[in-house]
């Protein structure tokens, strides 16, 4: 298995940063790593096709911020990703 972590220290992964404006003008900005598909492995198998249904949530403001959300459908999870989910929940021993 390949390990993020190591991945990003070796330098075969580069950092993005996006800036983004809130509607009042304050910017944020946040590092984000795109990972290419080879480093992946298998999450698991899509059972039934979810639907795209159209949502909003409305803020303390009166903002209106509109979403996709998926509804139905099913995600079987591959032996593998639940190994990977097992692995990093167990405390680290030294």
């Amino acid at each position: 298995m390949i390990d993020a972590e190591r991945i990003i220290g070796d330098g075969l992964i580069q950092p993005t940063v996006q800036t983004f404006q809130a509607p009042g003008g304050a910017t944020t900005s946040k590092t984000i790593y795109k990972f290419y598909y080879h480093y992946a492995y298998i999450l698991g198998t899509a059972e039934g096709e979810p639907k795209l249904v159209a949502d909003h949530i409305t803020d303390k403001n009166g903002h209106i911020l509109p979403f996709v959300r998926f509804e139905g459908g099913k995600l079987r999870l591959h032996e593998n990703a639940l190994t990977v989910l097992e692995q990093i929940s167990e405390p680290k021993h030294r």
